[in-house]
């Protein structure tokens, strides 16, 4: 009983070490692509890098082959997005699992107590790698586009090749003296490259998400822009017909003084019809959401859609007119496009300042194609799918939050933007 108990303990405290390797794996590994949210497939990804770093790999031992499908496999449920990206860094963890591992077993192996030691050196070491990295990890998962993936996912061949080679093409070194020196030595210089490229390779990944991060940044703020300004000219080109007014009751007069009245009813239905005629409708007292707004109506109106905005914003805001213009603009645009392709064709926007906080609230009609990350569903994902991105990158800035999605049979997007603290505008 004694001797059962012992080995329960002994057993149970592998485990959790084990298991221990897998948080810190998981946590170094968070950064770099995206995990499914439900604890189940949280805790089967700890589970699969604890028991692939539990395994015992030599300098010549195939079970290197025979772990490399299997951990890809778990790796692939328990994560989700972009396919070549998983791939990629999949390949890059198991290189950077493997060699450490490869390095304590094969080199270590004549110590007393090599078990002992070896298992507990992989906590160790991969603890310290969290360490070296943890300052240089962001929360989110790194985003790239497919091109970008395809060029680490060939980078990752590298060490993986290596590993490869020096693991699996060396078994002969049990027969042979002389290839156990070779394959000893080779372990010594390759094993360590395998691992400081599968670094280098993280860092890059980090470093590319970054810069792809920064262009997005800079293409939102000038999609913004040509957004804002393009509102604006509308608006000034609407002004300016108004200041003709003067003209057109001229030429009116001229029709009507020749008796051409089949002519000047003609020009008085063009003159109702235009947009200078119908004048801005006033939802509140900021400028900015009242072109935006009375904008966004009339074009609703010419697309047969039902409007029911309510605004309540005072003249000034300290939200960048170009910034408010897209929140507003984006959210409508957004909320017309799918109004068109449901049956009930309203759109429903409340936006107000109350208790320091400014809050936008759009809803319409579920359309059935909705993805679950919100993507776009057009073919042309390079041109499109800006909105809200755009969105979110105005909300964080703002130290804001931006939620989206179905709720109660309807669409909804709510933004909330705190309005008492200074930003960098």
């Amino acid at each position: 009983m004694a001797a059962f108990l012992r080995l329960v303990i002994v057993d149970g405290s592998w485990i959790l070490l084990f298991m221990a390797t897998g948080l810190i794996l998981c946590r170094l590994c968070i950064p770099f692509v995206s995990v499914k949210q439900k604890l189940p497939w949280k805790v089967l990804l700890v589970v699969t890098f604890g028991g692939t770093s539990g395994m015992v790999i030599w300098v010549g031992d195939n079970n290197l082959l025979f772990t490399l499908p299997v951990f890809l496999g778990f790796f692939f449920l328990c994560t989700q997005g972009e396919r070549l990206g998983r791939l990629a860094v999949g390949l890059i963890f198991f290189c950077l699992i493997m060699s450490v591992c490869a390095m304590l077993d094969t080199y270590l192996f004549s110590l007393n107590s090599y078990d002992i030691i070896t298992r507990l050196a992989r906590p160790v070491v991969f603890g310290l790698l969290l360490l070296l990295f943890r300052r240089r990890l962001p929360d989110g998962p790194a985003v790239l586009p497919p091109r970008l993936w395809k060029l680490v996912l060939g980078l990752a061949a590298m060490p993986l090749c290596a590993l490869v080679a020096v693991v699996l093409l060396t078994n002969e070194k049990y027969t042979s003296p002389a290839v156990h020196t070779l394959a000893m030595n080779q372990g010594l210089v390759v094993l360590p490259f395998v691992l400081v490229t599968s670094l280098v390779l993280l860092r890059a990944i980090r470093v590319l998400a970054d810069h792809q991060q920064l262009a997005r940044t800079a293409q939102l703020a000038e999609m913004r822009e040509l957004y804002y300004q393009g509102l604006r000219r509308e608006q000034d080109q609407v002004r300016t017909l108004r200041h003709d007014l003067r003209n057109h009751l001229t030429a009116l007069q001229g029709l009507l003084a020749r008796g051409q009245t089949a002519q000047a009813a003609g020009y008085l239905e063009q003159i109702a019809g235009s947009p200078w005629a119908q004048g801005n409708q006033q939802f509140c007292e900021n400028e900015t959401a009242n072109v935006v707004l009375s904008s966004k109506a009339e074009a609703a109106r010419r697309l047969g859609l039902q409007t029911e905005f309510q605004a309540a914003l005072p003249r000034d805001l300290p939200i960048a007119d170009p910034d408010l213009c897209a929140l507003l603009g984006n959210a409508i645009d957004n909320a017309m496009e799918a109004a068109q392709k449901a049956a009930n064709k309203k759109v429903r926007l409340r936006c107000r300042t109350d208790k320091g906080l400014f809050m936008l609230q759009v809803e319409n009609a579920l359309t059935g194609d909705e993805r679950p990350d919100l993507s776009t569903t057009k073919k042309d994902k390079a041109a499109h799918g800006f909105g809200l991105a755009g969105m979110r990158e105005i909300a964080a800035r703002y130290g804001g939050s931006l939620e989206a999605g179905p709720r109660e049979g309807r669409f909804e997007l709510v933004v909330c933007l705190p309005l008492e603290r200074n930003f960098t505008i």
